[in-house]
């Protein structure tokens, strides 16, 4: 024999009895020298018995059944714990497929013919097809048990954005493989569940573990979770369907939408063109003199060069606290009619998917930013610092009912020093007059 060969099979032995589970084959060794020491003397007590010794056969039954008793009592309960007995308790569920339907028809045909014309070959043949069935189901069994499942999700997820998950599969059966396994979500509850489409395994070899990446895709914002996954086989035949339930207890949070909409291209250049006017005009040191432009106030014309040179010239200051933000959500909503409530809560959303992408746009720049709304505000600091915690109370507000309410809006006239950009649903006409001044709204119903 080669050499080659000759170490192979000594580094598989190796291998073997370093995993192998001495202390449990032990116990087994020693289990099975009892029973057969217990079925010794049982048999002996029953010669004893046919030659009239009754007291010599009596004593060694008890003897035979106090061995036995002994084992079940202690080493029973020791192989037991090192056995997977959880496997047997997993409740799957039988459903014949069409091809199933079609096989049982088939029984019950040779079944009739059998008993009809009492022919041995039809008897035969019948006992073969039921014990096709009882096959099917035995090994499917075996296919389903001891497989255990984890989905792992990225640390962010953001709506109407694919995203790649990863699905594992583990087979810890000591001895034998997985095949043919499809997982589905449990469509009995179907709230908002994470996996939506199958996944197919076709082979999982013993004590290993198969894993497949699973496209997601969540259309909305808000809680995604999965209480339980069904894994379906149909082997080894498939005219039974079998599945197994696995309950579980995954959730995500799925952020709003941060790409661009319609909206955010829509309001960027006007927001833009307000914080540049904003903050062109807060500082307190002259920094340039230029021509006047047709969008530049009338209150930074500096009149005394304007004369001097015969054209309009314009004052520009040093800024302080470029690229600040507050960003604020007004979560009440004015009270409306019933058939407005759709459209109310529509617009809602559009505000939420939009302080989204405004809060990513400014995370993207690098700017300091502080978000506020009714029960949740931010430190103002870099964006980059605040942007998740912002994202994922956009992906769980809810609108808030308040018949005019406007307190929310009245305690933001305290912060002149710093541009807002405020989307509200509130009416024009109840909106602070000093607001005006250092801040760009969004209204929701324009959008």
């Amino acid at each position: 024999m080669p050499s080659g060969s000759t170490s192979a099979i000594a580094t598989f032995f190796q291998r073997w009895w370093q995993s192998l589970d001495r202390p449990g084959w032990r116990s087994f060794a020693i289990a099975m020298v009892a029973l057969t020491v217990a079925l010794v003397l049982a048999l002996y007590s029953a010669a004893a018995a046919e030659l009239g010794r009754v007291w010599l056969a009596g004593g060694t039954a008890l003897a035979a059944l106090a061995v036995a008793g002994w084992v079940a009592i202690t080493i029973v309960p020791v192989l037991a714990r090192r056995t997977p007995l959880r496997w047997l308790a997993y409740q799957i569920n039988y459903k014949f497929t069409r091809e199933g339907i079609v096989y049982i028809i088939g029984v019950f045909v040779i079944a009739l013919a059998a008993l009809n014309t009492g022919n041995n070959l039809l008897f035969m043949i019948l006992a073969s097809m039921l014990a096709g069935i009882l096959i099917s189901g035995v090994l499917s069994r075996a296919v389903l048990t001891g497989v255990e499942l984890e989905l792992e999700l990225p640390e962010h997820v953001f709506a109407e954005q694919p995203v790649f998950a990863n699905m594992i599969l583990a087979n810890e059966k000591l001895s034998l493989p997985s095949f043919s396994l499809r997982v589905e979500g449990d469509v009995k509850k179907a709230h908002a569940q994470i996996l939506s489409r199958p996944v197919y395994f076709p082979h999982i070899p013993r004590q290993r573990q198969a894993e497949q990446k699973v496209e997601l895709n969540f259309p909305q914002r808000g809680v995604y979770r999965q209480d339980a996954f069904n894994i379906i086989t149909k082997f080894p035949f498939g005219f039974l369907q079998k599945t197994r339930k696995v309950d579980s207890a995954l959730e995500v949070v799925v952020y709003p939408r941060v790409t661009p909409t319609e909206e955010f291209y829509e309001v960027l250049p006007l927001i833009s063109g307000e914080m540049e006017s904003f903050q062109r005009g807060r500082g307190h040191d002259l920094y340039s003199l230029r021509d006047y432009q047709p969008t530049d106030s009338a209150r930074y014309v500096d009149w005394k060069a304007s004369a001097k040179v015969s054209s309009l010239m314009v004052r520009e200051f040093t800024r302080e606290d470029e690229r600040r933000v507050l960003l604020v959500l007004d979560p009440f909503l004015p009270g409306q009619g019933e058939g407005k409530e759709a459209a109310l809560a529509e617009k809602f959303e559009r505000a939420v998917t939009l302080a989204a992408c405004l809060a990513w746009h400014f995370y993207e720049i690098n700017a300091e930013m502080q978000f506020r709304t009714a029960e949740f505000s931010t430190p103002m600091t870099t964006a980059d610092e605040v942007i998740y915690d912002v994202l994922r109370y956009l992906a769980l507000v809810e609108a808030q009912r308040a018949e005019g309410d406007g307190e929310f809006l009245m305690k933001l006239t305290s912060e002149q020093d710093l541009f807002k950009i405020i989307l509200t649903s509130q009416p024009r006409g109840s909106i602070p007059t000093s607001l005006w001044t250092s801040s760009y709204f969004v209204f929701m119903q324009s959008l």
